[in-house]
């Protein structure tokens, strides 16, 4: 039980002291964190909460790395705003279900490592493109609906809603340089609230966009007609954020294997991410994954354990059954501040730094991605697009590297040993390789250096094979690994190859 769970290890020293007090101050930054997203995304801000306090409480307890917290993100509820609002909140519910699902078939098959093969540049592009939405959404919040339209605040409004947001923004971005020993966002919440309260400023508050109900969440099945129509519908969008959730999880474990200098298991928390995802579906929550400035914000102030994140989603069920009309009372402006301040975070800055030093392809990729996020609000879309972009780059760029060195022995014997992968890319270039009207009658084809590697591969070495027989000329396979043999052999009913199985003994499968 000790090893399943895990939640104190009595034979290291605890501060306890510094485990609750950093579980209450994650609390306090997951708070506006939650319910900005919440709302961002046209969900009721329990929804945000909700998310909060269920992964937190199940990733702290079966998750793989101690003093990492998990919470409701914006990376992965962004992706399902798209299917929110055409199809309802059930249908979100039953996304994160179903991206819950997923992550746990990972974890469990120890799929972890795969997960890190999105490029790099699709990520760039994928969070550049979301810190625009994010922006831009907060935005929206400057506007009031009546009637069904929406209109632009004027005048006073404007001015009050404008100048608290910009208060906000200023405390985040001084009082770091002052002080670190409370959050700058929660500080500036409380500035604003309290301001708002006592000069009693009329202005928009979270009240005026959903009320914030004091109860436990409650287990329902999402309403959802279960066909294979509703699944194709849902499945990309569960896709995109169960693989967008595990990759800001896993690296936001990496990050904290660095700072405390221990090492988390990676399949253990992406097991944990897909529990704690179904859980959410099945009691109201947006879903969510590892929150780097939470995780940041608990190692800093000493949570090394399970316990201060358990400490931190006991923090936020407490608000949520106790203070949900103070919650409801927050100014609209100082969330819109806070994550604005999160948008300017969120933008991966460094991408203009390096520009210049990038292949061509790669900034097309961050650029494609981020246009596609920003103009269609499809980051499923924009994701998928940017992998099969990055893919075919890839196959692009390997396909020119496959090379022949050639040379006739003392036998009158026509070698060619060929350097790169043989597929489905390159199958061009390697037929241009061979002179079959001036070769010899004999030619062996060296693959010492090279690899067939798949079914494009095997039919154009057959086409070869074919054209020098054509010419009366017979062509030799020659130092094929055991995996190429094994290709060949599956398909040889339908292929026509020699392998010359000189020294073949001794060498080693790869």
């Amino acid at each position: 039980m000790k090893k399943l769970v895990n939640l104190f290890d009595f034979s290291q020293p605890i501060n306890y002291k510094n485990e609750i007090l950093a579980g209450l101050a994650v609390s306090m930054t997951m708070i506006p964190e939650s319910l900005s997203f919440a709302i961002l995304a046209g969900l009721p801000p329990l929804t945000g909460l909700y998310a909060a306090f269920l992964m937190g409480i199940v990733t702290a307890v079966l998750g793989g790395r101690p003093g990492m917290v998990s919470g409701g993100a914006g990376a992965t509820v962004v992706v399902l705003i798209a299917l929110a609002a055409a199809h309802g909140i059930e249908y979100l519910f039953a996304a994160v279900v179903l991206a819950g699902i997923l992550q746990l078939l990972v974890g469990i098959f120890k799929l972890g490592k795969f997960v890190r093969l999105i490029p790099s540049p699709v990520m760039y592009g994928f969070l550049n493109g979301l810190a625009i939405i994010i922006f831009m959404s907060q935005v929206d919040q400057f506007r009031v609906e009546v009637d069904g339209v929406k209109y632009w605040f004027q005048n006073m409004p404007l001015y009050i809603m404008g100048g608290l947001t910009l208060l906000t923004i200023a405390i985040v971005i001084i009082l770091p340089k002052i002080t670190k020993a409370v959050p700058a966002s929660l500080v500036a919440i409380i500035v604003v609230f309290a301001l708002v309260y006592f000069f009693d400023i009329d202005t928009k508050k979270v009240i005026d966009i959903a009320s914030v109900g004091g109860s436990l969440p409650s287990f329902h099945i999402p309403s959802i007609p279960f066909t294979w129509e509703t699944l194709k519908l849902i499945f990309p969008y569960s896709l995109v954020m169960a693989g967008v959730g595990l990759i800001e999880s896993l690296l936001t474990l990496n990050m904290v294997d660095e700072m405390t200098g221990t090492r988390g298991s990676s399949n253990k928390e992406a097991t944990a991410q897909g529990i704690a995802n179904m859980t959410n579906g099945f009691f109201g929550g947006m879903g969510g994954c590892a929150m780097v400035a939470q995780s940041m914000v608990n190692i800093s102030a000493g949570g090394r354990t399970r316990l201060s994140a358990i400490v931190a989603s006991v923090a936020i069920l407490f608000i949520i059954l106790v203070a949900g009309p103070v919650i409801e009372q927050i100014p609209m402006a100082a969330l819109v501040g806070v994550m604005m301040m999160v948008a300017i975070g969120t933008f991966e800055w460094a991408s203009f730094k390096i520009v210049n030093k990038m292949p061509l392809h790669d900034i097309f990729v961050i650029v494609l991605v981020a246009t596609i996020t920003v103009v269609e609000h499809n980051l499923a879309k924009a994701v998928l697009i940017g992998v099969v972009v990055s893919a075919l780059v890839f196959a692009w760029e390997s396909a020119k590297r496959i090379r022949a060195r050639k040379y006739t022995d003392n036998h009158g014997v026509k070698h060619y040993e060929i350097y790169g992968p043989l597929f489905f890319g390159s199958t061009t270039t390697f037929m241009e390789k061979f002179d079959v009207e001036n070769d010899p009658d004999k030619v062996i084809i060296d693959f010492k250096e090279s690899r067939i590697t798949d079914m494009s591969a095997i039919e154009t070495v057959n086409k070869l094979t074919d054209k020098y027989a054509k010419a009366g000329k017979k062509v030799y396979l020659q130092h094929l690994s055991l995996s190429c043999r094994r290709m060949i052999k599956n398909a040889q009913s339908s292929v026509d190859v020699n392998i010359l199985e000189t020294d073949y003994s001794k060498r080693k499968s790869n």
